[in-house]
C-alpha cells in the first residue's frame, strides 16, 4: 500500500475521532425571522428539521458569516450525504450528487422555481451568488411540505436556494450594502445591493457583482518518481451577475414577488493535467437569463393557491483554438429556452389534515450549431397529488405523482413519449416526548428522464433509452435536549440510514467503433448520515457553536454477476466522508473554523489500484469583526482556505488549489 493511501486513511482516521469526540452535527438553523408592524426582528426557536420525516438540514446567512463562507458549494459541502463535483479554481464546474444517485436526480430549486439543464440535466451552482442567499436547504426523499411545485416534489432530493428579501426597519426607506472581496489568485469580486421601500405595498431590491480571477494557482504534478511544481493555466474567469426583484404584499389579495436574472461570463477551461501536456486553448462563454413570478393567496380560510411562471434562456459558446481546425478554431454554440407554469392548491378540511394538488407544464428546447442536431422540443406534464396528518406527535405523508413527457424533432424520429405514476410517502413519530426522540421512515419512488445529449447527440445518443428508476428508503431518528447546567443551550442528534435501488442506470458503452449511450447500469447504494449539533452560552458575551456530519456510503455496481466490476464501488464516491466546524463569537473578534474529509475514491468503474484518488482532508479559517460608525455598520473579514496547503483532486487531472487567503470589506447604511 502507498504511503499516499496510508495518508489518506490517517486523515479520515483523525476526521472520524473529531467527530466521535465532538458530539456536535449540522443542524445549524436556530435563527427564524418574524415581521411585526414593519419591522423586522429575529427570534430563535427549536430546528424544524428534528421533526421533519425526511431528512432535511439547514444552513442560514447567520452560519454563512460564522464560518466564513463565501460560496455556495463550500456551504452545500457541510451537508451529510453530499458530493459536489469540483473540477477545480475559481471557474470550475460544480454539481451536486445526493446520496450517490447522480447530479441528474437532484433539483436544484431557486426561490421556489427549480432551475433546470435538458442538454446535460446538471446546474451548475457555481453561477450563484452567496451575498444575496438568505438560507439554502437540502431535503431528502419525500418532504413535509406538501404545497411545492409538482417538479420539486418529483426529485430524489432537492437543494432549496431562497434569496434575501428587503430588510427595512421602522420607517426606513431603504438600504444600502456594498462590498468588495479579493484575494489570492487575481480574485477581485465588488458588489452592491439596494433596496427600497415603495409604499406600503411594494419593495424591491436589485444587486449585482462582478468577478475576475486569473486562477493561476500553484500545484505539485505527480507521475511516477516525476515530481515537478508548476501553475494552472487557462483557467481564468470574468463573469458579470444580476437581479431584480420586486415585492408586492397585497393583503387579502396575496402575494407576489417578480424576479429577473442575468449571467453572463466567460471563462477558460484548464482541462485535464497529464504528463508533458497541461496547456489548454478551450474557452467557454455562458449568457443565462431568466424571469419568474411566485405568486400566493388563501382564497378561503381553509383553501391557499399558488402560481408560479418562467422563461429561461440559456447560451453556451465552446471554442477550441488549434491548427487541425479549419481557420484555426472550432466553434460550437447551443441555445435553450424553456417556458414553465405551475399552479398548485393547499386544502385543510379538518385539523392537522391537508390536500394538496400541483400541476406543472413546462416546454423545452435545444438549438445548437452542431451537425446532425435533430432541433428537438420536449413537452412535459407533472401532476401531484398529496396529503398529510399532523399532530404534536405525529406527522404523516403520502403522495402519488403522475408524469407525462412526449418530444418532437425537426430532423429525424423522436424517442418514444414516457408516462409513470411514482409514490411516496413518509412518516414521523414522537416516541419519547420528555426527550424530543422521533424515530422516521420514508419510501420514494422516482426516475430521471434521459437528457436531450443522451438521446440525440452525435452518433454517441440514443433514442431507444429508458428512464433511470431509483427507489430511496430512509430510516432514521432525531433527538434534542438543553443542559442549563453545563452552559449547553442546545444539543442534537439526528441518524439516518438508507438504501438506494437505481434500475436502468444509464451509461456510456463502447461499441464496435464509438461509445453508446445503453441500459445497462444496476446500482445498490446502503448508507448512513449523521449530524449533530451543540450551541454554549460562554462567559463573557461569547457564545460556542460546534458543528460535525458523517457519511459512509457502500454504492457498487449489480449489473452482472460475470463482470469484473460486480460489487465495486462505482465512480467518484467515497465510502466514508464528513465535516466538523466550530465558530466563536465575542466581543472582539469572531472566528470560524472548518473541517472537510473526504476518503479514497475510484475514478473508473473498476477498483484498481491505478484508479484509485486519495483521500484528503481540507480546513478553512476566518476572522470577521463588526463595527457600527453613526448610521453605518463596517464588517471586516479574513480567511484563509486550504489551511494545510493540501494537494488534492475532487476529479482525477484537475488539481484543486493549494493554500488561498481572502479578505472582505462590507459596509451596509
Amino acid at each position: 500500500m502507498s504511503n499516499q493511501r496510508w495518508k489518506g486513511k490517517l486523515y479520515l482516521l483523525g476526521a472520524s475521532c473529531l467527530f466521535c469526540s465532538s458530539l456536535f452535527g449540522q443542524v445549524t438553523d436556530t435563527t427564524s425571522y418574524h415581521k411585526l408592524s414593519d419591522v423586522e426582528v429575529i427570534g430563535h426557536r427549536k430546528p424544524s428539521v428534528l421533526k421533519s420525516s425526511a431528512p432535511i438540514q439547514i444552513l442560514n446567512n447567520r452560519s454563512f458569516e460564522q464560518l466564513g463562507l463565501q460560496d455556495l458549494s463550500d456551504a452545500v459541502k457541510r451537508f451529510s450525504g453530499v458530493s459536489v463535483q469540483d473540477y477545480g479554481g475559481i471557474g470550475g464546474l460544480k454539481t451536486v450528487s445526493v446520496r450517490s444517485l447522480g447530479a441528474k436526480h437532484t433539483a436544484v430549486s431557486y426561490d421556489g422555481v427549480t432551475i433546470t439543464d435538458m442538454q446535460s440535466g446538471q446546474v451548475d451552482i457555481s453561477r450563484f451568488s452567496l451575498d444575496d442567499v438568505e438560507m439554502v436547504s437540502l431535503s431528502i426523499g419525500q418532504a413535509d411540505d406538501i404545497f411545492q411545485s409538482a417538479r420539486v416534489l418529483a426529485s430524489a432530493g432537492t437543494l432549496s436556494i431562497q434569496t434575501r428579501s428587503p430588510y427595512l426597519e421602522g420607517d426606513k426607506s431603504f438600504r444600502l450594502q456594498g462590498k468588495i472581496k479579493t484575494g489570492s489568485f487575481g480574485l477581485f469580486n465588488p458588489y452592491m445591493r439596494y433596496e427600497q421601500r415603495l409604499g406600503k405595498t411594494y419593495a424591491l431590491s436589485i444587486q449585482g457583482d462582478w468577478t475576475r480571477a486569473d486562477g493561476r494557482y500553484p500545484y505539485t504534478f505527480t507521475n511516477g518518481n516525476i515530481v515537478t511544481h508548476e501553475k494552472r493555466k487557462n483557467s481564468d474567469v470574468n463573469s458579470w451577475r444580476t437581479e431584480l426583484n420586486l415585492f408586492a404584499d397585497w393583503k387579502r389579495n396575496g402575494k407576489l414577488q417578480l424576479k429577473g436574472y442575468w449571467f453572463d461570463s466567460e471563462r477558460g477551461l484548464p482541462g485535464a493535467v497529464i504528463l508533458y501536456n497541461d496547456w489548454h486553448t478551450e474557452r467557454l462563454f455562458n449568457k443565462n437569463g431568466f424571469l419568474q413570478a411566485n405568486y400566493e393567496n388563501r382564497w378561503l380560510p381553509k383553501l391557499d393557491f399558488k402560481a408560479l411562471a418562467k422563461f429561461d434562456y440559456g447560451w453556451t459558446r465552446y471554442q477550441d483554438f488549434h491548427s487541425q481546425y479549419v481557420g484555426g478554431v472550432q466553434t460550437d454554440v447551443y441555445t435553450q429556452r424553456e417556458y414553465y407554469a405551475s399552479v398548485g392548491w393547499l386544502y385543510r378540511p379538518a385539523e392537522g389534515f391537508s390536500i394538496s394538488l400541483a400541476e406543472d407544464f413546462f416546454l423545452n428546447t435545444l438549438d445548437a450549431t452542431t451537425p446532425k442536431c435533430p432541433f428537438p422540443t420536449r413537452y412535459s406534464s407533472l401532476t401531484a397529488l398529496a396529503a398529510q396528518y399532523k399532530n404534536d406527535r405525529l406527522t404523516a405523508t403520502a403522495s402519488l405523482l403522475g408524469t407525462y413527457i412526449t418530444e418532437t424533432l425537426e430532423i429525424g424520429e423522436a424517442a418514444a413519449d414516457r408516462k409513470r405514476l411514482s409514490p411516496a410517502a413518509s412518516v414521523s413519530w414522537l416516541a419519547w416526548p420528555e426527550q424530543h426522540l422521533r424515530i422516521r421512515a420514508s419510501y420514494k419512488d422516482g426516475f430521471r428522464v434521459p437528457t436531450f445529449n443522451d438521446l440525440y447527440y452525435d452518433r454517441i445518443g440514443n433514442r431507444e433509452l429508458d428512464a433511470e428508476k431509483a427507489s430511496q428508503y430512509n430510516l432514521g431518528f432525531t433527538w434534542n435536549n438543553a443542559f442549563p447546567a453545563l452552559a449547553l443551550d442546545f444539543l442534537s442528534l439526528t441518524v439516518d440510514g438508507y438504501y438506494n435501488h437505481v434500475r436502468d442506470k444509464i451509461v456510456a458503452i463502447p461499441t464496435m467503433f464509438i461509445w453508446k449511450m445503453m441500459n445497462q447500469g444496476v446500482v445498490n447504494i446502503f448508507g448512513l448520515d449523521a449530524n449533530l449539533a451543540a450551541s454554549f452560552a460562554l462567559p463573557a458575551d461569547m457564545a460556542l457553536q460546534l458543528n460535525a456530519s458523517y457519511t459512509w456510503q457502500n454504492a457498487t455496481d449489480r449489473t452482472d454477476k460475470t463482470s469484473k466490476i460486480y460489487g465495486d464501488q462505482i465512480p467518484y464516491t467515497a465510502e466514508h466522508a464528513g465535516s466538523v466546524s466550530a465558530s466563536l463569537e465575542n466581543p472582539w473578534v469572531n472566528l470560524g473554523w472548518s473541517l472537510t474529509a473526504v476518503g479514497d475514491r475510484y475514478t473508473l468503474p473498476q477498483n484498481l489500484e491505478d484508479n484509485r484518488i486519495d483521500g484528503y482532508i481540507e480546513q478553512q479559517l476566518s476572522a470577521n469583526k463588526t463595527f457600527r460608525i453613526g448610521k453605518c455598520s463596517l464588517r471586516l473579514q479574513a480567511e484563509v482556505v486550504n489551511l494545510g496547503n493540501v494537494t488534492y483532486d475532487v476529479i482525477r487531472y484537475y488539481p484543486m488549489p493549494g493554500r488561498s487567503f481572502r479578505a472582505t470589506v462590507q459596509v451596509t447604511y
